[in-house]
């Protein structure tokens, strides 16, 4: 159970946690993918996500200034190319603006997350100092500053830029040293339990899990601090 007396700030996840209340993104795409009526299985449709994912991890063809929507075209696009390249799709069955629909389609759906979401991070950033700690490819400060919640987030520790990715946990003893606080002073807000709860946990912060539509199926055997299931339950919290 988290010490909330002993609190004195937090760290927020922000892909699967403020921008689609613990919703794995590949979940929304497929969402989208089905939304289109796109021939193909949902495996089939991971092992495109999954190559898109590897590519921008490898090559950086996402830039600091994308926006969130810039990203997710670049992502469609590299998913509907190998699909189309992989025999899934053939032009009888796709059409040249189908990844811009699916693009558009995810964008709607964080803005609108993000929106239910900004008064509670609101609220937070009122009595708490907050950092922002992500695995994301060097454009999370226009992100934020497109979805108009940058300013809640003046300590931001990312991935791309810092050359650290979760699940390792220095990624988030660094976002501890840029509040100037201890590890047990400080809540990790994700939904991943694999890449937020236990290497947050292993820093030594305590922590609250997002448990949502995950990657993968969990078991009754996770644990965390706190377990919430939506975003807005922190309100009664803090």
């Amino acid at each position: 159970m988290i010490d909330f007396a002993g609190i004195h700030g937090v760290i927020f996840d922000y892909g699967g946690t403020i921008d689609s209340n613990g919703v794995h993104w590949a979940e929304v795409i497929w969402q989208a993918y089905l939304a289109e009526n796109v021939p193909i299985t949902k495996d089939i449709f991971r092992n495109a996500y999954i190559h898109a994912e590897r590519t921008l991890g490898k090559n950086p063809l996402v830039k600091p200034h994308h926006t969130f929507l810039d990203m997710m075209k670049l992502k469609t696009d590299i998913q509907i190319e190998w699909l189309k390249a992989e025999c899934y799709l053939s032009q009888k069955n796709t059409d040249d603006h189908l990844k811009y629909r699916i693009a558009d389609y995810c964008y709607h759906y964080a803005r609108s997350s993000v929106e239910k979401a900004r008064p509670v991070i609101e609220q937070i950033a009122n009595n708490y100092p907050l950092a922002l700690v992500s695995n994301f490819y060097g454009n999370i400060a226009a992100v934020l500053t497109d979805f108009h919640i940058d300013r809640f987030f003046p300590i931001i520790i990312e991935s791309a830029v810092v050359g650290i990715r979760k699940p390792n946990p220095q990624i988030f003893r660094m976002g501890v040293e840029a509040l100037r606080l201890q590890a047990n002073e400080t809540v990790v807000i994700g939904d991943s339990y694999d890449k937020d709860i236990i290497p947050a946990t292993e820093a030594g912060c305590q922590t609250i899990w997002l448990k949502n539509t995950g990657w993968n199926e969990t078991t009754a055997l996770e644990t965390a601090d706190l377990i919430i299931s939506d975003f807005s339950e922190l309100i009664k919290w803090f």
